[in-house]
Protein backbone atom coordinates (compact mmCIF):
# COMPACT_ATOMS: atom_id res chain seq x y z
CA UNK A 1 0.00 0.00 0.00
CA UNK A 2 2.94 2.34 0.40
CA UNK A 3 3.82 2.38 -3.03
CA UNK A 4 0.21 3.46 -3.90
CA UNK A 5 0.94 6.34 -1.76
CA UNK A 6 4.16 7.08 -2.76
CA UNK A 7 2.96 6.82 -6.55
CA UNK A 8 -0.12 9.32 -5.78
CA UNK A 9 2.29 12.07 -4.51
CA UNK A 10 4.35 11.81 -7.07
CA UNK A 11 1.54 11.79 -9.75
CA UNK A 12 0.79 15.36 -8.00
CA UNK A 13 4.81 16.59 -7.89
CA UNK A 14 4.78 16.23 -4.06
CA UNK A 15 7.58 14.86 -2.48
CA UNK A 16 7.44 11.28 -0.46
CA UNK A 17 7.78 11.62 3.52
CA UNK A 18 7.07 9.65 5.95
CA UNK A 19 4.41 12.73 7.64
CA UNK A 20 2.96 12.58 4.29
CA UNK A 21 2.47 8.98 3.65
CA UNK A 22 1.54 8.45 7.67
CA UNK A 23 -1.22 10.81 6.94
CA UNK A 24 -2.15 9.18 3.83
CA UNK A 25 -2.16 5.49 5.17
CA UNK A 26 -4.53 7.36 8.32
CA UNK A 27 -7.07 8.72 6.29
CA UNK A 28 -6.95 5.47 3.87
CA UNK A 29 -7.65 3.19 7.19
CA UNK A 30 -9.98 5.72 9.08
CA UNK A 31 -11.90 7.99 6.66
CA UNK A 32 -14.34 10.92 7.77
CA UNK A 33 -11.76 11.61 10.49
CA UNK A 34 -10.81 15.32 12.60
CA UNK A 35 -7.63 16.77 12.36
CA UNK A 36 -6.98 15.43 16.19
CA UNK A 37 -7.51 12.07 15.50
CA UNK A 38 -4.89 12.45 12.11
CA UNK A 39 -2.59 13.58 14.81
CA UNK A 40 -2.93 10.75 16.79
CA UNK A 41 -2.98 7.99 14.68
CA UNK A 42 0.33 9.08 13.13
CA UNK A 43 1.85 9.84 16.04
CA UNK A 44 1.64 6.16 16.99
CA UNK A 45 4.13 5.34 14.10
CA UNK A 46 5.58 8.33 14.01
CA UNK A 47 5.78 9.83 17.56
CA UNK A 48 8.24 12.79 16.91
CA UNK A 49 5.78 14.43 13.64
CA UNK A 50 4.51 17.47 15.09
CA UNK A 51 0.99 18.82 14.98
CA UNK A 52 1.88 21.71 12.51
CA UNK A 53 3.70 19.08 10.35
CA UNK A 54 0.01 17.32 9.60
CA UNK A 55 -1.99 20.28 9.27
CA UNK A 56 0.66 21.07 6.64
CA UNK A 57 0.68 17.70 5.11
CA UNK A 58 -3.47 17.99 5.33
CA UNK A 59 -3.21 21.48 3.76
CA UNK A 60 -1.03 19.69 0.93
CA UNK A 61 -2.84 17.26 0.28
CA UNK A 62 -6.20 18.87 -0.05
CA UNK A 63 -4.39 21.72 -2.81
CA UNK A 64 -3.02 18.29 -4.34
CA UNK A 65 -6.12 16.68 -4.43
CA UNK A 66 -5.38 13.55 -2.87
CA UNK A 67 -7.42 14.09 0.17
CA UNK A 68 -11.14 15.79 0.60
CA UNK A 69 -11.84 18.16 3.75
CA UNK A 70 -15.52 17.86 4.56
CA UNK A 71 -17.66 19.65 7.23
CA UNK A 72 -21.15 19.14 8.00
CA UNK A 73 -22.55 22.21 9.46
CA UNK A 74 -22.05 22.41 13.15
CA UNK A 75 -19.47 19.48 12.97
CA UNK A 76 -15.17 20.11 12.86
CA UNK A 77 -13.52 19.78 9.66
CA UNK A 78 -13.36 16.12 8.37
CA UNK A 79 -10.67 14.31 6.13
CA UNK A 80 -11.07 11.89 3.56
CA UNK A 81 -9.36 10.09 0.87
CA UNK A 82 -12.02 8.96 -1.48
CA UNK A 83 -11.52 12.05 -4.26
CA UNK A 84 -12.29 9.63 -7.41
CA UNK A 85 -15.97 10.63 -7.29
CA UNK A 86 -18.75 12.57 -6.18
CA UNK A 87 -20.28 11.05 -3.56
CA UNK A 88 -22.19 12.58 -0.81
CA UNK A 89 -22.07 11.64 2.93
CA UNK A 90 -24.79 10.71 5.90
CA UNK A 91 -24.16 12.29 9.32
CA UNK A 92 -25.72 10.90 12.36
CA UNK A 93 -27.41 13.86 14.39
CA UNK A 94 -26.87 12.31 17.93
CA UNK A 95 -23.18 10.90 17.48
CA UNK A 96 -21.67 12.63 14.61
CA UNK A 97 -21.06 9.38 12.91
CA UNK A 98 -20.23 9.70 9.04
CA UNK A 99 -20.69 7.30 6.11
CA UNK A 100 -20.17 7.65 2.61
CA UNK A 101 -23.52 8.33 0.04
CA UNK A 102 -22.42 7.19 -3.61
CA UNK A 103 -24.73 9.24 -6.04
CA UNK A 104 -28.48 8.37 -6.10
CA UNK A 105 -28.77 7.66 -9.93
CA UNK A 106 -26.15 6.96 -12.46
CA UNK A 107 -22.71 8.97 -12.38
CA UNK A 108 -23.29 12.23 -11.10
CA UNK A 109 -26.92 13.51 -11.70
CA UNK A 110 -26.66 16.20 -9.11
CA UNK A 111 -24.28 18.15 -10.82
CA UNK A 112 -27.03 19.08 -13.20
CA UNK A 113 -28.51 22.08 -11.64
CA UNK A 114 -31.65 23.05 -12.33
CA UNK A 115 -30.34 26.85 -12.82
CA UNK A 116 -26.64 27.05 -13.18
CA UNK A 117 -26.89 30.70 -13.14
CA UNK A 118 -23.53 30.85 -15.66
CA UNK A 119 -21.49 28.77 -13.54
CA UNK A 120 -19.33 25.60 -14.73
CA UNK A 121 -21.05 23.65 -11.95
CA UNK A 122 -17.72 20.39 -11.21
CA UNK A 123 -19.01 18.72 -7.64
CA UNK A 124 -22.20 18.81 -5.68
CA UNK A 125 -22.09 18.88 -1.77
CA UNK A 126 -25.36 16.99 -0.46
CA UNK A 127 -25.51 16.03 3.37
CA UNK A 128 -28.10 13.81 4.09
CA UNK A 129 -28.87 13.65 8.26
CA UNK A 130 -30.36 11.07 10.42
CA UNK A 131 -29.84 8.85 13.24
CA UNK A 132 -27.28 5.94 12.56
CA UNK A 133 -28.29 2.51 13.94
CA UNK A 134 -26.38 2.57 17.26
CA UNK A 135 -28.37 5.27 18.28
CA UNK A 136 -31.58 4.19 16.79
CA UNK A 137 -30.63 1.29 19.06
CA UNK A 138 -30.63 2.90 22.17
CA UNK A 139 -34.12 5.23 21.79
Amino acid sequence: MTSDFEAQLRAVSLRVTRPRLAVLAALHDHPHVDTDTVIALVRTGHPMVSHQAVYDVLRALTDAGLVRRIQPAGATARYESRVADNHHHIVCRSCGAIADVDCAVGGSPCLTASDDHGFTVDEAEVVYWGTCPDCSEGS
